[in-house]
């Protein structure tokens, strides 16, 4: 099981949650990867640990990748 790269609890159906978070919110998905980085690094002293910053790693390594591919 990869909680950070593709949780069991996301992966469940025929698209992977973060596809339809995209789809649905369109030109805000920049702010969606945003919020989830400044989220998983606020808590990480107090609630997972080295797990939260995987996680905020994964989303800015995510909002890396569409801000390039609008270069």
């Amino acid at each position: 099981m990869d909680n950070i790269n593709h949780p069991k609890h996301y992966t469940q159906g025929k698209f992977e949650t973060i596809e339809i978070i995209e789809d649905i919110t369109g030109d805000s998905f920049e702010g969606y990867l945003l919020g989830n980085i400044i989220k998983y690094l606020a808590r990480y002293k107090y609630k997972n640990g080295i797990e939260d910053l995987k996680k905020a790693r994964w989303y800015l390594n995510k909002l890396i990748e569409e801000l390039e591919g609008l270069e």
